[in-house]
Parts: C-alpha cells; structure tokens; sequence
C-alpha cells in the first residue's frame, strides 16, 4: 500500500548551497517549460482586486496599497502580492461576451465559445498536449480543489482523449466539503491512488498479471478508440501506484511552518502540491479558489465586500507564497503563471452590497517565466465599465500565454480527423512577455 513516505526537500531556504544550486537550474535553457492556473471560480471583482477605482462611487470599501513598483496599486488585502509585482503583468482591458457561468467558464477554460460539434480540450489539456514528455510516471495535467458544477465539459480532455484528461485531486461539486487530516489542514488526497484495505503486495502483483493478461489479448485487435485509451488510462495508474513520484502528492512531508504560510485551506494547500508536482516535471496544474469558500466562490452578488476580503486573503497567502517558493527552487523563470476566472463583476455596487457579472471590462494576471512583470497592461474608464486601452479578448490572453511558455502564438494540437485544431489564434501581447 503507498503510505505517506519521506521526501521532503525541508525548509526552502534551509542550506547554504540551495540558492546558487536553484538559480543554476533557473538559467538552463534546455529546462521544460510548466504552466500553473490558477482558476478563480465564480468570478472575481477586479475593481476590488488588481483595478481599483479609488476616487469614483463604484470604488467600493477597499483601500489601494502601493506596490513593490512605483504607480501599480493593489488592494489593501493582497500585500504579499504587491511585494512581488514586480513579476507579475496585470492584464487591466480583458473584454468577453459571455456572462453566464456555464459559457464563459467554457469560453475561458478552452478559448471557444461552446457551440458546434467540436469538443474542445480544456487549456490544461492542450497544454499537456503540448508540453508532456512522451513518457511521464505523473500525468502531466492535475487539476487540485476544482469546482466543476458551472460546466463540465470546460474540464475536460475534449477530442484529445484521456491521456491528457486532469487528475482530480480534492475536486467537489459541493464547496466545502473537503475534509481536514489530524493537522488541520485539508485532506487533498489522489482517488485510489492507495490499495484498498486487505489487499498485499503479493496479491495486488497477482492481479495485476490477471488484468495484463486479460488485456494483452484483448487490447491486441483493438489499440485504437475507446479500448486503447482506456488501457493507456489504466497503466499510467498502475505505473503511479508503484512509483516514488507519488510522493509528490503527500504534503505532510513539507515543513508545517511552510504550510502555514501557504493556508490552511484547499487553495493554499493546492499552491503547495502544485510547486511539488512542477519540481517532479509536470507541466500543467491548476489550483481553483472556489470549493472551500462557503459558497460558489468569487460570484459575489450580495456582500461582496466580507467575502472579498476573505477570498483575497486566501488568494495573497496561497499565491504570494508561491511565488517565493518557486522562485527558491529555481522553479519561477521556468513556470507561468495565469489567474483568472469566466468574467469580472460589475463596478457598480447593487442594492445586496454585491457585484454581479460583468464580462465587458475586467482583469487577468500573467506572471513568472516568459513574463515582463511589473506592469499593468490596458486600461478601463474612470468607472471602471469599459475598456478605453489595451483592449484584448480570451483568444490573445492564450496566444500570448502560450508565446510565454515557448510555444509560439498559435500552436495547434490535432484532432482525431487529422485536422490541426489552433488552442489559440489571437494577438500576442509583445509588451508582456520578455
């Protein structure tokens, strides 16, 4: 049975020989590129984020705090992220069409609006796709703390298959329903990644030969389709069950005193996995502030102020940390990093103290590797309801986080028919990348 074993790399800090040894891997230019999301679900408020609007009724309760660069204002409830702006590009003209939940999390999550007969792979996937080594024992796109129920084909493989589909870990459909382990923090645990109870080596190796038996001969007349890929699910299971690299998922092994500065909620914990799992290889994870919210998230409309501010303090530890331990494992010139959700929210304030969706105007921020920080790009009106600058859609967003990840602006990854399908075909935004 895989039982939480030792690993652990200690404190980020805790030798003298670890900076020089991480900052001689950040400058290896033959170093895999990773990409970490981070999935706002529900929708975060921009003007009470990362486009504040200090001076105009729409501004709302929250204070601004000056950042680590001169001129770029942050709320006052994200100061671990205003110290490290300087490494993050804040995306202020992002502009969609989608306001629903359903649609814009597809729109977003794929780059496509969801009509037509093509079922497209979610980002996590294409980037897999593009990214994976041929042979990896971890699968190269895990998904941690997902909140799905808006729409779930915005989560899926699509017609890439389920090589590259996400594995779920501490996903639910019912925010808040992770469980903690003994130490208070939440149990983000792989599904039957573990034998199950009574089941020994010797036995769990002899039904492995039954199966590989069973399926050699089966799998034999029919590699391709629905059988092949299922046998192909099956083994990289199998292979993670039996490898040291599941290690990656068992986080009692990192020091309390960083797993604390992380959160002791599923979003920081999430940040933690994602920083081991990137360090092991794997080029996509995503981590989704949403389940462990008490609600659906950032869709905030009515007191949206409370909520805010409890959201921004769970987004600045979990974030803020991440963005030193990656760069203390000389991990952050080689991952870039997206947030964003499927829409803003409305810059005026409704009768409930809340905001309400609001696609017209809003932001996204693009950090770490490939990434010219310290900057905001674009620039919406003095009530914050249009963009009058930097206007840019879902479609360069991706084109331009994929130029950051070195896969040029518009890769493609191709469909069972033959036919090269692009993830994105928009407009790079030059000014953002280094």
């Amino acid at each position: 049975m895989l039982q939480s074993m030792a690993a652990g790399f200690g404190s980020v800090s805790a030798s003298g020989w670890f900076p020089g040894l991480a900052q001689a891997l950040a400058n290896d230019p033959n170093r895999r590129r990773h990409c970490i999301l981070l999935w706002m679900s529900g929708g975060p408020s921009q003007t009470d984020t990362f486009d504040m609007k200090p001076n105009h009724e729409n501004g709302g309760e929250f204070k601004e705090i000056q950042t680590a660069v001169p001129g770029l204002r942050f709320s006052e409830h994200l100061p671990k992220l205003a110290a490290v702006s300087d490494k993050l590009a804040i995306m202020r003209g992002l502009s969609t069409k989608e306001g629903d939940h359903g649609r814009g999390t597809y729109l977003m999550r794929t780059g496509y609006k969801p009509m037509g007969p093509i079922q497209y792979p979610c980002i996590g996937s294409s980037l897999a796709n593009q990214l994976a080594e041929e042979k990896m024992t971890l699968p190269s796109n895990v998904s941690i703390g997902t909140y799905r129920a808006f729409n779930q084909d915005a989560f899926s493989p699509g017609f890439l298959g389920p090589r590259f589909g996400p594995l779920f870990v501490g996903a639910s459909d019912v925010p808040g329903s992770v469980g903690n382990d003994e130490d208070g923090f939440p149990s983000l645990e792989v599904q039957s990644l573990r034998r199950g109870a009574g089941i020994d080596e010797q036995r769990m190796q002899q039904r492995l030969k039954i199966w590989q038996s069973l399926q050699s001969e089966f799998v034999s007349s029919r590699s391709a389709g629905a059988a092949g890929s299922h046998h192909e699910v099956y083994e990289g299971a199998v292979r993670l069950m039996q490898s040291d690299d599941a290690k990656a998922f068992d986080l009692s092994q990192e020091p309390k005193k960083l797993r604390e500065a992380y959160g002791s909620n599923v979003f920081g914990q999430g940040c933690l996995m994602a920083r081991r799992l990137i360090q092991r290889g794997v080029p996509f994870v995503e981590v989704s502030l949403g389940t462990n919210s008490g609600g659906v998230g950032w869709d905030t409309h009515s007191d949206n102020f409370r909520a805010v501010a409890d959201l921004s303090k769970t987004l600045d530890d979990g974030w803020g940390t991440l963005m030193q331990d990656l760069q203390e494992h000389g991990l952050l010139e080689s991952t870039t990093i997206l947030w964003m959700g499927e829409f803003g929210r409305t810059p005026a304030i409704n009768p409930s103290a809340g905001r309400d969706h609001f696609p017209n105007a809003w932001t996204s921020v693009l950090a770490g590797g490939g990434i010219a920080g310290g900057q905001a790009y674009g620039k919406t009106s003095e009530d914050g309801t249009n963009v009058v600058d930097g206007k840019i859609g879902v479609q360069d967003l991706l084109s331009t986080l994929c130029s950051a990840l070195g896969l040029g602006s518009a890769p493609s990854n191709m469909s069972p028919s033959g036919r090269p399908i692009p993830i994105s075909e928009g407009t790079v935004i030059k000014e953002v990348l280094t």
